[in-house]
């Protein structure tokens, strides 16, 4: 007596004593397990399956089939090319009997995929300690923002010691930022620029003669002079 069988999305047409290679099944060398989707038995054929019907086999060992090669290669200004290899998983199954009738009373495991396999319980999964979620948080009201350092940043407000350089002609937020990169802070410093300081600043900074055409030098001494 022979059988059509389906598994794996692939029909086999078996017989006892037959071994077959079978799209990888969740089960071990030496279990008993049994095809439930029979499609013919015999003349009888089904509807797609035959009711109540099995094929029972045994796992004999779970191998993999022969390496495939893909290789593309692509023909463009810039080619490019890439090989794969791919050895599919299989189970290696020995059909040790066929039953027409009586199937799902036999108390034979069902042959299911590996993919088809149950999943664990949603509740299974580890759960994270709760102390570190704790140790993130901030200390204090929840979703309170840090606290922001008590020095500003350059060229958004002055700290200790130093002058607000936007008093100068043409100096803005972003020249006053290159000029506190630069170590220039205060207008004293510039007051007692020399000619060759000037040369320099223009060419470290790209002022471009800015300081002497905006007549920093005598607007940052009038500022110390008030500030005395």
């Amino acid at each position: 007596m022979f059988a059509v069988l389906k598994t794996g999305g692939k029909q086999y047409r078996v017989q006892p004593g037959d071994i077959l290679r079978v799209e990888k099944l969740a089960a071990d060398a030496g279990d008993r397990i049994q095809f439930n989707e029979v499609l013919m038995i015999g003349a009888t054929i089904g509807t797609p399956f035959i009711e109540d019907a099995g094929v029972q086999a045994e796992v004999i060992d779970q191998i993999k089939g022969e390496k495939v090669i893909h290789f593309v290669r692509r023909r463009r200004k810039h080619s490019s090319k890439r090989t794969r290899g791919h050895r599919q998983q299989l189970t290696l199954v020995k059909i040790t009997e066929i039953l027409e009738k009586g199937a799902s009373k036999s108390g034979v495991k069902p042959a299911l995929g590996a993919a088809a396999a149950p999943a664990a319980a949603p509740g299974a999964a580890k759960a994270k300690p709760a102390g570190k979620a704790a140790a993130k948080k901030p200390a204090g009201k929840a979703g309170a923002k840090p606290a922001k350092p008590a020095a500003a940043k350059a060229g958004t407000g002055k700290t200790a010691g130093q002058d607000d350089l936007k008093q100068l002609s043409g100096v803005g937020p972003a020249l006053e930022r290159k000029l506190h990169e630069a170590g220039v802070t205060t207008f004293a410093q510039i007051a007692a620029w020399t000619p060759e300081d000037v040369a320099a600043m223009d060419e470290k900074l790209s002022f471009k003669g800015r300081i002497e055409r905006e007549g920093w030098i005598e607007q940052a001494k009038k500022l110390v002079a008030g500030k005395e």
